[in-house]
């Protein structure tokens, strides 16, 4: 029996109870909000499933382990908030530039990155939320942010949990 899907852009805080008859969302789900006309709740598989996977072979120095090797898959953090349709004029260059995405991960770690640095007339950078790492699924885990660009990997942030899109005033 599948598992009824919440409504976009509702989850409750991780070990909220369901009401009653019905089923919480899984603990490794990732909410897409802020200013976007859909806002949504993802999980590892919807990540897998509905958008293209894009491989990434990283290499990030790890300040006590020296240089650490993965391999990350799955989809690009630009074509998952497209989905959700910031509220910005895609025509005006200077109007996507304005827009802010904050990765809030379950250890409480948080990252910024800025539109432009994943917009194909800027920074193209292939940003990735990844649905595996090293061949293995993060489905447990949840889905992981990787900037296959950055030297070290401060700005990889492990189960994520929040994707907020926004503007700066």
């Amino acid at each position: 029996m599948s598992r009824p899907s919440p409504a976009p852009g509702t989850t409750a805080p991780p070990g909220t109870p369901a009401p009653p008859g019905t089923s919480a969302p899984p603990r490794t789900a990732l909410t897409l909000r802020g200013e976007v006309a859909c806002p949504a709740s993802l999980t590892v598989a919807d990540l897998r499933e509905r958008w293209e996977q894009h491989r990434a072979e990283v290499v990030f120095h790890c300040a006590t382990s020296g240089p650490r090797h993965h391999t990350f898959e799955g989809p690009l953090l630009r074509e998952v908030v497209d989905d959700a349709k910031p509220v910005f004029d895609a025509r005006r260059r200077k109007d996507r530039s304005r827009f802010l995405l904050a990765v809030t991960g379950g250890d409480g770690h948080h990252t910024v990155l800025s539109w432009a640095e994943i917009d194909a007339d800027f920074g193209n950078v292939p940003i990735l939320l990844a649905t595996a790492m090293d061949g293995r699924s993060l489905e447990s885990a949840g889905s992981q942010l990787v900037v296959p660009t950055d030297r070290c990997g401060a700005r990889y942030i492990s189960a994520i949990t929040s994707v907020w899109v926004g503007a700066l005033a």
